[in-house]
């Protein structure tokens, strides 16, 4: 499918005015806090924790060679410190949200490396195409269905996706492995094929080219190094890798599904003109729900991806704000009569992810969303 930009299109002004409204209140309160709308200490304090809790214990390794038992612990730890780069560090550098200094958001943007992802198909896929065309058949490569994975109304149903719901959290463990081995590869060739990624024959051979030499030096720093200038045996490693990248990819994706692949958001068709007669902000709360807002601990470590609805209408503004001007988006949204979509706990919208794979699983192949 060669790639055809979608319009949003709505008629009604009141939705008009609501973006226009709510831009402008959320400005006021930086403007009126004197605040940034960039990172903060906290920020920074964070980005230190998540870096060294990933590459601390891997030094650990290399240096003292513990037993197998306390690598895996070690591995283990890494996993979750690798989610927490990717959702709190890697993810608003690649946004441009970080800082408002663009060489320390690419630099920091490039912590994507060490997930052994590729920044340049990270911004296609998700700035690009998930932010402008959220839950979007065809276009939101985000949510759309992986393997025998279901997640859009609008596909077609086979007799093994009712079973989805035993499976699916397994091959959520292996989405983040994909990507280190061959998914930047695949995705490099699909959105150079549909026009997405718009760059000159020549400028992709050089994008090519360090995409693969990213991916030399990934390997190598896991499994060439250790193996033979370290001298740790190859399984060991690779047994610790796996760990670390299951661990990492079960929390990756489950948190992001549940801002949209849950009871209650909308997956809307384009019409022949390639329109949705929505308002795009509008489109934004349709589509995503939030979770969590109230817990603490949780907003730290899942670095705002619990405040999806905000992200995704304010994707430049660091996510360390995000809490406060939730209640700033409630309320506009409240006031202009638009839903406000959010689970109160982890465990309700993990019970509605839950409930909406089933859904999926068992929906005949008709033109409607969930809900």
């Amino acid at each position: 499918m060669l790639f055809s930009p979608i319009r949003f299109v709505d008629k009604d002004k009141d939705k008009a005015i609501f973006f226009a409204t709510l831009r402008k209140r959320v400005d006021s309160y930086f403007k009126d806090n004197k605040i940034s709308k960039h990172y903060n200490s906290t920020m920074v304090i964070k980005t230190i924790v998540m870096i060294i809790g990933y590459i601390l214990p891997f030094i650990y390794i290399l240096a003292f060679n513990p037993s197998f038992k306390i690598a895996l612990w070690l591995w283990a730890f890494m996993g979750f410190a690798l989610s927490g780069i990717g959702m709190s560090v890697m993810h608003d550098a690649n946004h441009g949200a970080y800082s408002s200094n663009s060489k320390t958001n690419y630099w920091l943007g490039h912590t994507l490396n060490l997930l052994g992802g590729s920044v340049f198909n990270w911004k296609l896929q998700h700035n690009v195409m998930h932010h402008t065309y959220t839950n979007v058949l065809d276009y939101d490569d985000d949510i759309a269905d992986k393997l025998i994975l279901k997640f859009n109304p609008h596909t077609k149903v086979k007799w093994y996706h009712q079973l989805q719901v035993v499976y699916a959290f397994l091959f959520y463990g292996i989405l983040t492995l994909y990507w280190a081995v061959l998914k930047d590869f695949v995705q490099f060739n699909k959105y150079t094929k549909q026009g997405v990624n718009t760059n000159s024959k020549e400028q992709n051979r050089i994008i090519w080219l360090k995409i693969f030499l990213s991916k030399i030096g990934y390997w190598s720093a896991f499994f060439v190094i250790p193996v033979f200038i370290f001298n740790i045996p190859f399984s060991e490693m690779l047994w610790g890798y796996l760990l670390m990248q299951f661990i990492s990819g079960i929390v990756l994706t489950v948190i992001f599904q549940l801002a949209h692949t849950v009871e209650g958001t909308s997956h809307p068709l384009p019409n022949e003109d390639y329109t949705i007669e929505n308002n795009w902000a509008v489109h934004q709360l349709n589509t995503t729900v939030n979770f969590s807002r109230k817990n603490k601990w949780l907003s730290w470590y899942l670095g705002g991806l619990n405040f999806q609805v905000e992200h995704h209408l304010f994707p430049t503004i660091c996510h360390i704000h995000y809490p406060a001007i939730s209640e700033i988006v409630k309320s506009t949204a409240e006031e202009f009569g638009i839903p406000y979509l959010e689970n109160p706990t982890f465990l309700v919208a993990l019970k509605s992810h839950i409930k909406a794979v089933i859904s999926f699983g068992k929906l005949p192949n008709l033109n409607e969303a969930i809900g």
